[in-house]
């Protein structure tokens, strides 16, 4: 992991975000939506209070395709952003719809060359293992290093990281996984993607009416990319290993520091 750029301005108070044109709410989920693994009402029913209040809601995170048709079909959302940018889905028309970067055919190619690479990453670090929602993933490599495995430093994820690049993996550190995958693609380009094919958004020209929330390196690209972007206070943990720091921060962690940012933008 790197460290954090010098020229990244310190993390101001969730006060100063002004909320005024805020359109739609992009959001992280472990850790920063979920609590200790956990989805508690008051973090779901900020989802829900933002949707109703005419904002847009989009998850955006690494966790696999199989937890994203449910989320798109069943959650108060707009759309989801799944395994760290591989693919969107939406529900419209009693349908789910999937837009994924690859063809099935180079799908099936990548996912193939997975498990040797994540044989020699489980032997080489001790004390990791592969995610429990590894079987789910269409795209990517999960490598737990404090989900369901006694907690491993951030050294360790660091290593993982290091592994994966050296066998041709993007890699990116998440607060429970490392997740790897073959391409180019991460989290900002599709969700630039999809705000363009599916709301018509050019969020580089709409950059101020989107807030993005997270709290970790793997949302390093988003924190960097909106004026708007936010870390939940558990971010601090990671502080000196993101490449670029979100521009505000709440005063509580994970779920109720969603709760916290919704609340804030609803009052706008």
């Amino acid at each position: 992991m790197r460290s954090r750029r010098t020229g990244d301005q310190p993390m101001r108070s969730l006060a100063e975000l002004d909320a005024r044109g805020v359109q739609a709410v992009l959001v992280d989920i472990d850790d920063t939506l979920s609590t200790q693994g956990r989805l508690t009402a008051q973090a779901y029913g900020a989802l829900e209070r933002l949707q109703l209040g005419g904002l847009r809601v989009v998850p955006v995170t690494g966790r696999p395709a199989g937890w994203c048709a449910h989320i798109a079909r069943m959650w108060p959302v707009d759309a989801v952003v799944r395994e760290n940018g591989a693919f969107y889905f939406f529900y419209s028309g009693n349908r789910l719809h999937k837009r994924f970067c690859d063809d099935p055919q180079s799908r099936a190619k990548k996912r193939a060359r997975l498990d040797a690479i994540a044989a020699h990453i489980i032997a080489a670090v001790p004390g990791c293992a592969m995610a429990s929602d590894q079987p789910y993933r269409e795209t990517d490599l999960a490598i737990d290093y404090c989900e369901d495995v006694p907690p491993l430093p951030l050294e360790a994820a660091s290593r993982i990281a290091e592994l994966m690049r050296e066998a041709g993996l993007t890699a990116k550190v998440s607060s429970i996984h490392v997740n790897g995958w073959f391409g180019d693609y991460d989290k900002l380009a599709m969700t630039r993607r999809l705000f363009a094919e599916r709301f018509a958004m050019d969020l580089s020209a709409a950059n101020r009416e989107v807030v993005f929330a997270g709290d970790s390196p793997n949302d390093s690209s988003m924190f960097g990319f909106f004026e708007n972007s936010v870390g939940v206070a558990n971010v601090r943990r990671f502080e000196s290993h993101l490449s670029h720091a979100p521009k505000y921060v709440t005063g509580t962690a994970c779920g109720a520091g969603f709760a916290e940012l919704a609340e804030h933008l609803l009052r706008r």
